[in-house]
């Protein structure tokens, strides 16, 4: 959702503090609520431990109905009440995303399979996974290589129906999640 344009020397020679820098996509249905939240928060965690340079982030969603939409303003109030900014505009996920990014993150199962879908080929799904499987608290199926257990509930859910709470509860999730993505970023790319 961040809107910025990529590096003009190429996905993967901008220079970080260990080499080119992790590149992370969060995707929702609307790119509204849940992915600019999960954006935010990750941009929040990346930006207090210095390593501004060696990872970048964006979002989208699967779907357009939103696209040139700022984020949900309820999202905005509550990631404002935490000191977490969300800005940008909503846009839906493109081809080029496939090959600009390393993770693909999916807020939701549902949207997992459609950019599953979406993928060009076997090494673009590779790169596609669930937020939540990075939350080390989501029990063992949180193992990012690992198939969910049935019935297992990795989702964000969307709060965009709800009240104020959803919001909360999403804040949470998320918050736990990127935490736990961070780390390992941290771990395989030596930063």
């Amino acid at each position: 959702m961040s809107g910025s344009p990529p590096d003009a020397r190429g996905p993967r020679d901008a220079p970080g503090p260990s080499g080119p820098p992790t590149r992370i996509l969060f995707v929702c249905l609307g790119n509204i609520c849940r992915s600019p939240t999960a954006e935010g928060v990750m941009r929040s965690l990346v930006e207090e431990q210095g390593l501004d340079g060696a990872i970048e982030l964006d979002s989208a969603g699967t779907g357009g109905w939103h696209v040139g939409s700022p984020p949900d303003a309820r999202a905005t109030a509550a990631a404002a009440a935490r000191g977490i900014a969300l800005s940008g505009a909503a846009r839906q996920v493109s081809g080029e995303d496939f090959e600009r990014f390393d993770l693909i993150l999916a807020m939701d199962r549902a949207n997992e399979r459609s950019l599953l879908r979406l993928a060009p080929d076997e090494n673009a799904r590779a790169k596609v996974g669930l937020l939540r499987r990075h939350d080390p608290a989501a029990g063992p199926a949180s193992d990012p290589a690992s198939d969910p257990a049935p019935g297992e509930d990795l989702d964000v859910p969307d709060p965009y129906y709800g009240g104020p709470h959803g919001f909360e509860h999403v804040l949470d999730l998320i918050g736990a999640a990127c935490a736990g993505l961070l780390a390992e970023v941290r771990r395989r790319s030596s930063l």
